[in-house]
């Protein structure tokens, strides 16, 4: 996994990483854009409401500058064990979604990825910095900085008033 950053990353946009085809993808490509960026996995009893909701949100509002960035895990009830080519396969046949899904990554721990280590330094979960469950939420301004953070248990769609705010839609 590419984990390349500045020393002291001031957004995501100071992130490169993986997408599931193990090709590099600089986060700076979404300067400009809000980002909803969530962990995922496929055997989840929340897969298919998260994945439902997500696709409704990024269909109705990826051209006023919405992308929703999804991180496959396996640390949660092992509810995401395939490869990413079976990743991808699985939410694209699936569900059709159409926003980028990413290499496998672990969020806590020693080996959580650096992008997920800076989104947990902005918002404090629960339980300390740890992500809970599958399907965590968080909400990047336009900017590259975290405004929010939602409980695997929270419905995209109730993300709705926050992200047309930062997307400055009434």
């Amino acid at each position: 996994m590419a984990n390349q950053l500045t020393k002291n990353p001031e957004s995501v946009y100071d992130f490169t990483v993986k997408d599931a085809k193990d090709d590099d993808v600089d986060l700076s490509t979404y300067k400009g854009k809000v980002l909803l960026i969530v962990n995922v996995a496929s055997k989840c009893g929340l897969t298919n409401s998260n994945y439902d909701e997500l696709n409704q949100l990024h269909g109705k509002y990826k051209d006023q500058g919405l992308e929703i960035l999804a991180f496959p895990c396996n640390q949660f009830g092992e509810e995401e064990p395939g490869s990413n080519d079976q990743i991808i396969d699985f939410v694209c046949t699936r569900f059709k979604s159409e926003f980028p899904i990413f290499g496998k990554i672990d969020v806590n721990g020693e080996r959580a990825f650096p992008l997920y280590k800076f989104l947990k330094s902005g918002k404090w979960g629960i339980f300390g910095d740890d992500i809970q469950w599958n399907f965590a939420k968080f909400l990047v301004d336009k900017n590259g900085q975290v405004v929010d953070r939602y409980y695997p248990t929270t419905s995209p769609l109730s993300l709705e008033h926050d992200i047309k705010k930062l997307l400055s839609i009434s």
